[in-house]
């Protein structure tokens, strides 16, 4: 397939590496030109749980006006209306679109600009994933990427997709419920995210914090307890044994709120933790923990963005 991924930060970087090795014509997109560059000029190296290999493929800081077969949207939560809106010269009839955000709400930004019937919604799943340098991106690990129809495209084109996904070394798979798995995976990314932006702590250090650590498990069971008002199918009844499991898996990792805080950019924190007391409001109920922890960390990007 002729693939583009925009957006191509950590998680991008090893959507396009690894699917570039088994043969896709693989164009990465992004912002940032140190790293468009690096890639340009030495190839796009990857290294961790998948592996250490580099690829050469084309970088582009904007998207190129030719129409592609897989538009894979990576860009954080924070940017998917404008990605989207750059995306149109990208687009064909034949044209899918994989979008793959933490949290919730993006792809309904996708749709409104791009169209509902061609568009599959995309869960990543522990990858713990960073950039140390310009052209090399890195991941602690590789669970899963699960995918499924946002609307109208049939579940034998999400096969399709995920098949090819899987052919170049994911543990990748079609689901009927995305729904969720977007859940399932917004419970172990509010247990860490905000808290790791406010404490600096990776997310081993947080599980294992006699303070902290208490006060993570208790924001993914007031999740877990707002999915289940909402009857959203979950993996655990046991959502602290949950989210420790989780962190068990790559201590190390830092969640990409901190790593946007460290970097002084704005973080998808008001899509994850934030989720939480939106969803929670449609029902009647409130969700306080995710609430505070939300807007502490909004406070702490305000005064960043001061200094």
């Amino acid at each position: 397939m002729k693939i583009a991924v925009l957006g191509c930060g950590a998680m991008g970087s090893i959507y396009a590496a690894l699917l570039a090795s088994a043969g896709h014509e693989v164009t990465a997109i992004d912002t940032n030109a140190e790293h468009m560059t690096a890639i340009n000029g030495s190839g796009l190296r990857v290294s961790g749980a998948s592996g250490d290999r580099t690829v050469s493929i084309r970088a582009c800081t904007t998207p190129p006006a030719e129409s592609f077969d897989l538009v894979i949207i990576a860009v954080k939560g924070a940017f998917v209306a404008a990605a989207a809106d750059s995306a149109t010269s990208m687009m064909a009839e034949h044209t899918r679109i994989l979008t793959i955000q933490n949290g919730l709400g993006s792809a309904d930004e996708v749709a409104e600009r791009l169209g509902a019937d061609r568009l599959i919604v995309g869960v990543a799943q522990g990858f713990g994933a960073s950039l140390p340098a310009a052209g090399h991106a890195h991941h602690n690990d590789m669970k899963a990427i699960r995918m499924g129809s946002y609307a109208g495209l049939p579940h034998s084109e999400t096969q399709r997709i995920a098949s090819a996904w899987n052919e170049a070394g994911f543990d990748a798979g079609a689901v009927t419920d995305i729904l969720s798995m977007q859940w399932n995976k917004l419970i172990c990314n509010v247990a860490y995210s905000a808290l790791a932006a406010l404490t600096g702590k990776t997310v081993g250090e947080i599980m294992i914090d006699e303070h902290v650590g208490e006060v993570s498990r208790m924001a993914a069971t007031e999740a877990w307890q707002i999915a289940h008002a909402l009857n959203i199918e979950l993996e655990s009844d046991d959502p602290a044994q949950y989210v420790k499991d989780f962190a068990a898996r790559m201590p190390d990792a830092k969640p990409s709120v901190l790593l946007d805080i460290e970097a002084g950019r704005p973080s998808e924190v008001g899509m994850i933790n934030g989720a939480v007391p939106v969803q929670a409001g449609k029902i009647g109920l409130t969700a306080p923990i995710n609430d505070t922890l939300t807007r502490l960390v909004l406070d702490l990007e305000a005064r960043n963005h001061r200094t």
